[in-house]
């Protein structure tokens, strides 16, 4: 059995800029992991057939599974007779704007490269991560990146200032199309993607606190109000910037003073089951 580590993704920002003519929206957007991974494990089957286990009763077994399409694809592309049972123990809260099922993914991808030793650059793996899903190609690298495009076109950066991220995860899951539905591109106050580029090339943590923003947080709010008290109450309780997470609803608080730490993550309890201190990975994934 061979196992990869699947990590979570935070928003440092997230801009929608336009739709496309293919229906997808441009995006700009950086991204950085988190410590919390779900642990993917991939065991060779004789059978040729591609099977899901997971932990967690909400995860799909089926095509729908990103990591199920991962293993596939692979399998088609360069003539695999063998299987594969991927088992999935889930540590990222699903349908949350951590892109769990991408990391899945990914972590698939770099897996089964090393399994069914294709000898796949990080680049060529990332290529097919994008006929996935929008954020697998930047969950191939991990790290710290700028993602344009639909979000597949992926620009290293540096490591963001270190510091702690509190996560919040409400009792309810998030439909992406439906948040990118209900946005409206022309009033949007767009965050400012190169004063966050400055302030991770500068260790700047002030600016990075200061640069945060992601246009989505609006129509999630007027989706689930909930949404809304969390990240005021986390802003309560002290967190020196806080921001939802890419389509919601799981909301982050930055905190750099380690003793505000368990005030805001006791706070959060009280109402909030779902509740997480990690670090900032900030380095990128190895191969596998």
């Amino acid at each position: 059995m061979l196992y990869v580590k699947a990590p979570a993704k935070i928003n440092l920002t997230l801009d929608v800029l336009y739709k496309r003519p293919d229906q997808y929206h441009e995006v700009e957007m950086i991204m950085t992991t988190v410590d919390l991974a779900d642990r993917i494990g991939l065991e060779s089957r004789a059978d040729g057939q591609i099977k899901i286990v997971s932990t967690d009763n909400f995860v799909p077994d089926d095509q729908r599974n990103f990591a199920y399409q991962a293993a596939e694809l692979l399998k088609n592309t360069y003539g695999i007779k063998e299987g594969v049972t991927i088992s999935i123990e889930k540590q990222i809260p699903i349908a949350a704007g951590l892109a769990g099922g991408s990391s899945d993914a990914a972590a698939t991808l770099r897996g089964l490269n090393e399994l069914w030793n294709l000898n796949l650059t990080m680049d060529e793996l990332a290529e097919h991560g994008a006929k996935i899903g929008s954020d697998v190609s930047f969950c191939v690298y991990g790290g710290t990146a700028l993602a344009t495009g639909r979000g597949e076109k992926i620009k290293e950066l540096s490591a963001p200032p270190t510091c702690w991220v509190v996560l919040a995860k409400p009792k309810i899951g998030v439909s992406t199309a439906d948040v990118y539905g209900g946005l409206n591109i022309e009033g949007l106050q767009h965050p400012n993607t190169s004063e966050m580029i400055k302030a991770i090339e500068t260790e700047d943590y002030e600016l990075m606190c200061n640069s945060l923003g992601n246009v989505l947080e609006t129509v999630t709010f007027n989706l689930h109000p909930e949404v809304i008290t969390i990240k005021e109450q986390m802003q309560r309780f002290g967190a020196d910037a806080v921001l939802m997470s890419g389509s919601g609803p799981t909301v982050f608080g930055l905190v750099e003073n380690e003793a505000r730490v368990s005030r805001i993550y006791n706070g959060l309890r009280g109402f909030c089951e779902e509740v997480y201190v990690v670090r900032m990975l900030g380095e990128r994934n190895p191969l596998a």
